[in-house]
């Protein structure tokens, strides 16, 4: 008897494992999967990364920790070009002049922003994401030569890519801890892998918010659509007028009339400005050419003639297209 029980015994702890077994291997497989989630997203965070905006009233130097999210795990930290001690407001130059010789030596140790990442490092996000921005403040710093508006990233995420070319949301808040603060959705465009050379996806559609402040109420551009176009692009821009005509009758009549006049936006860089780099495995540039002035100018246009209310003959040009020139 005692050894028959202690068969049944037996067999039901074995049953009961192998109802368990399964549920054991999901809880520690999720245990894993969390901690491999936590691991890739530790390296994307906010690290500290101050300019230098200016002097203020007085004439003192005023830097700005604006923040940089981290594409990469180790490597180089841009955070050491600070103008204070680490502490804002407090310096540790004695003048501005030195002040400049330090930022410009910085400069010159420091990797250009354009140099490519050095080989070897594990980047910050998984693959088919990014390590950005998750929100961004606008501080308005009061400068000797008026008002400066400078985007200061609050802290940093991984963003999935898109393969397309959208719209996505790009949050901003105006007048920060103070009661007129505003969050507006501005938008920004992504950017998709294995675009063309010369071909961006930018914003073609524009909208607007409005931000109340202690003076009046600002206006603030959204973008509303993207598209992929070249660097130098051209975007609708309509106005009205008032156009005077006759009818079959011979009576005057006046109506609205639309002309998508156009704007000219994008940039005009392109090539590899880096014309020396060093024989390290890095192959870090270490000088690099002056950027050519060149603008998004318009290249063709179109009249449009209508009559005013006045009885004037007006000439409206358009913009068909854009190109970069000198």
């Amino acid at each position: 008897c005692r050894s028959f029980a202690m068969d049944v015994l037996s067999t039901s702890l074995l049953v009961t494992l192998c109802f368990l077994c399964p549920a054991i291997t999901g809880v520690f497989g999720r245990h894993v999967g969390q901690r491999n989630l936590f691991t890739e997203r530790g390296c994307c965070r906010r690290q500290s990364h101050f300019i230098y905006v200016g002097q203020d009233v007085s004439g003192s130097p005023i830097s700005v920790d604006v923040g940089l999210c981290r594409s990469h795990c180790g490597g180089y930290q841009g955070a050491s070009g600070s103008y204070g001690s680490g502490i804002p407001g407090y310096s540790k130059h004695t003048s501005l002049l030195e002040f400049l010789r330090s930022k410009k030596s910085q400069r010159e140790r420091q990797p250009s922003p354009e140099a490519p990442e050095p080989a070897g490092l594990v980047a910050s996000c998984s693959a088919g994401a990014a390590c950005v921005s998750a929100g961004v403040r606008v501080e308005r710093v009061l400068l000797f030569d008026g008002v400066r508006e400078v985007e200061v990233t609050e802290e940093c995420h991984c963003e999935p890519s898109p393969p397309e070319c959208v719209r996505m949301p790009a949050l901003k808040t105006y007048f920060f801890e103070t009661p007129y603060e505003t969050v507006v959705d501005v938008g920004k465009c992504s950017k998709p892998p294995g675009t063309p050379d010369g071909i961006s996806c930018v914003p073609t559609k524009f909208s607007s918010a409005l931000v109340e402040t202690p003076s009046k109420m600002e206006l603030i551009q959204t973008a509303a659509a993207c598209d992929l176009r070249e660097n130098c692009y051209r975007v609708s821009y309509k106005e009205y007028y008032y156009e005077v005509f006759y009818n079959s009758n011979g009576v005057k009549e006046e109506k609205l009339k639309e002309i998508d006049v156009g704007r000219c936006l994008g940039s005009c860089t392109s090539g590899n400005r880096c014309l020396l780099r060093d024989s390290s495995p890095q192959e870090q540039c270490r000088v690099w050419a002056e950027r050519p002035a060149r603008s998004c100018v318009p290249r063709d246009f179109d009249s449009h003639a209508f009559r005013s209310r006045h009885g004037q003959v007006r000439t409206v040009l358009s913009i068909t297209s854009c190109a970069c020139r000198p």
